[in-house]
């Protein structure tokens, strides 16, 4: 082979290259109306974790794993709050048997302040008439305050006997509350992000057991020039489109624009665009559209995120949402995996 063909060869291979390089990295502009920049999938992140300090006695999920909201994910060791209530409940037993027995007193000692005041007035008529004397009258006024004071000591009594059935209604309540509470529950629908402990380890008060992505609140951060930040409106259509599955945009819509301007953040791909002062806004999805595909939803995946800002231009071919989402973007994780 001549020198000159092999030049040409490599000449023609090397634009060839070129051309090719330029066409994968290149992208499509986008029409007036629209503007876009790049971001990554976030979801909310949920904490579970103890309110009190305690055992673990079970972990219920694993990492990867889609709870539905109330589902019982973890469990704390309860034996010692339940020998306490317990106690708590042989306390309002035995408050309630002195109640009784308070309440039997009161009604003798009324019993005989009632004799008593009768007793005296009795006296009283007698001693008018001479029949009897003003001693057995002073006498019987005497019985008459000791009875008074008697039914009033014991109605004391039986008002103390209520609080204390009050007091321990009121710790066994807590108890039970804090029995509950020891068996953590997913508060939404979402994926096991992370498993942070294990059965058998003590925690403080609100040690983390797992961490939680919430499935229905995932969404994008855009960063927008000022020039087109104003025009974008709260509840102004979107489109996501992930890396991972560049040819099925999703429908978004925004949910957030930033009130003031900040310099891109480092996230941003070209340095020109990191120096320039834009708006944060978010990219919300559609909750009911994501459960079709929440098994394939991973946090971090990297992506374009696209506005319109003029609700009269029309979206272009390559931003128009499938009908049908893809079958399988890439393999779920976890137990779901398995379903």
């Amino acid at each position: 082979m001549s020198r000159k063909l092999i030049l040409g060869v490599v000449i023609v291979a090397a634009v060839g290259g070129g051309v090719i390089a330029w066409l994968i990295l290149s992208k499509p502009a986008l029409p007036a109306g629209f503007a876009g920049g790049n971001g990554r999938l976030e979801a909310k992140q949920i904490d579970i974790a103890t309110k009190y300090p305690g055992r673990i006695k079970a972990v219920l999920a694993d990492e990867g794993d889609t709870v539905d909201a109330g589902q019982v994910v973890a469990t704390m060791d309860t034996e010692p709050l339940e020998a306490q209530l317990r106690e708590a409940e042989a306390r309002i037993v035995e408050a309630q048997d002195n109640r009784r027995t308070a309440l039997a007193e009161v009604t003798v000692k009324r019993s005989e302040l009632a004799y008593a005041d009768k007793q005296y007035k009795r006296s009283k008529e007698l001693v008018v008439r001479g029949a009897v004397s003003e001693q057995e009258k002073d006498i019987d006024l005497s019985h008459l305050e000791v009875a008074r004071s008697a039914l009033l000591g014991v109605q004391a009594q039986a008002v103390r006997t209520q609080s204390a059935i009050d007091a321990a209604t009121a710790v066994a309540q807590r108890l039970k509350a804090e029995i509950k509470d020891s068996v953590l529950r997913a508060p939404v629908r979402g994926r096991i992000q992370e498993r942070m402990a294990e059965p058998g380890e003590v925690l403080s008060g609100g040690g983390k057991v797992l961490t939680l992505i919430d499935l229905s609140k995932v969404y994008m951060y855009v960063f927008l020039p000022e020039s087109v930040a104003g025009k974008v409106a709260l509840g102004s259509e979107g489109r996501i489109v992930l890396d991972a599955a560049p040819e099925y945009p999703i429908w978004a819509v925004v949910s957030y624009v930033s009130s003031s301007a900040q310099f891109t953040p480092k996230t941003v791909e070209t340095a020109e665009e990191r120096h320039n002062l834009t708006f944060r806004v978010k990219l919300q999805l559609d909750a009911n559209r994501l459960r079709q595909f929440e098994p394939y939803v991973k946090v971090g995946i990297p992506g374009m995120g696209y506005v319109r800002f003029d609700q009269n231009a029309p979206w272009p071919q390559m931003l128009q949402v499938k009908s049908v989402m893809p079958g399988q973007l890439w393999h779920p994780t976890g137990s779901t995996a398995s379903q």
